[in-house]
């Protein structure tokens, strides 16, 4: 009776063992992933880049009239929503403001005009061009501009 007392005894042990490893076993075979239907981070937008034709940023660029236009490219990949353009002058001499404009445009080319030029005045010129999706997406240029 004995002999079969420590039998049952081992078996018990063996088959709680045994359970024990198979409770472990599927606990460490499950994944803790999203099972791959996640969805990817969106790309983010190309930093905005464009030039601007004449280039009024080396020297003091010399105005022929009261306004001067610009032909804008951006060469970076266009927003998809587009972007909004700040356009401001502002006279050296004594910091007022002589013209400024906002503009949207979902085109990559267009054409942007500086007015209310002053003979022998020496204005500070600025183009902003900021993305109308992301606002930090921006790119700055500024210039001198005086009328001839």
């Amino acid at each position: 009776m004995y002999y079969n007392q420590i039998f049952v005894s081992r078996k018990s042990q063996y088959l709680k063992w045994t359970i024990i490893c198979a409770i472990i076993l599927l606990l460490s075979s499950c994944s803790k992933g999203g099972g791959g239907n996640s969805t990817p981070p969106p790309t983010p937008e190309a930093q905005i880049t464009f030039t601007m034709n004449p280039d009024p940023t080396s020297g003091i660029f010399a105005a022929l009239g009261a306004s001067q236009d610009f032909t804008i490219n951006v060469t970076s990949k266009l927003p998809t929503g587009g972007v909004k353009i700040d356009l401001k002058l502002i006279k050296d001499l004594d910091g007022s403001s002589v013209f400024s404009q906002s503009i949207t445009s979902t085109i990559a080319g267009f054409t942007v005009s500086y007015s209310n030029l002053t003979s022998g005045i020496v204005c500070s010129g600025t183009i902003t061009i900021i993305s109308a999706s992301t606002a930090t997406n921006s790119a700055t240029k500024t210039f001198k501009i005086v009328k001839k």
